[in-house]
């Protein structure tokens, strides 16, 4: 018998101190870029998107890859192709962490929005966001582990 699983999870991770430096030009390629490296270790990359400080991602995972290695190869490909492809951004790095969270397959559609963050964030900042998904994954927390 085969074996067949679902793993489908919402990562998101922010710029080093949150610097907003992800313009809207940069972050489209930079998607592409993200469900390049996704498709390359065999994960699917359900939705990919952003702000200029921060980017979310919904990936199914295949059962051979942990969630923190597919956070570990998301990031550090892409924060070595904008270093090499974008001269001024040679020192851009990721913060250290990511948030991860399940979500089951009655959520994928809800999630996909996170396609636009730009106008889901003119309401919401993204310590708030963050700290509700927190909150609705049960995660008890001191808001400077948020920094």
């Amino acid at each position: 018998m085969h074996s067949f699983t679902s793993i489908v999870v919402h990562c998101v991770w922010t710029t080093k101190n949150r610097d907003a430096i992800l313009n809207p030009e940069l972050r489209h390629r930079l998607c592409r870029y993200i469900g390049g490296i996704a498709r390359e270790n065999k994960m699917k990359a359900l939705a990919i998107g952003g702000t200029a400080d921060h980017i979310h991602t919904l990936i199914s995972l295949p059962a051979t890859l942990s969630i923190a290695k597919a956070a570990q190869l998301l990031k550090g490909n892409s924060s070595k192709w904008i270093n090499d492809t974008f001269p001024k951004l040679h020192l851009f790095q990721w913060q250290e962490g990511y948030g991860a969270f399940s979500i089951g397959v009655s959520g994928i559609e809800a999630t996909v929005a996170i396609q636009n963050q730009d106008e889901h964030h003119r309401t919401r900042s993204f310590r708030e966001e963050f700290k509700a998904m927190l909150r609705t994954y049960g995660f008890d927390f001191d808001e400077r582990m948020l920094d």
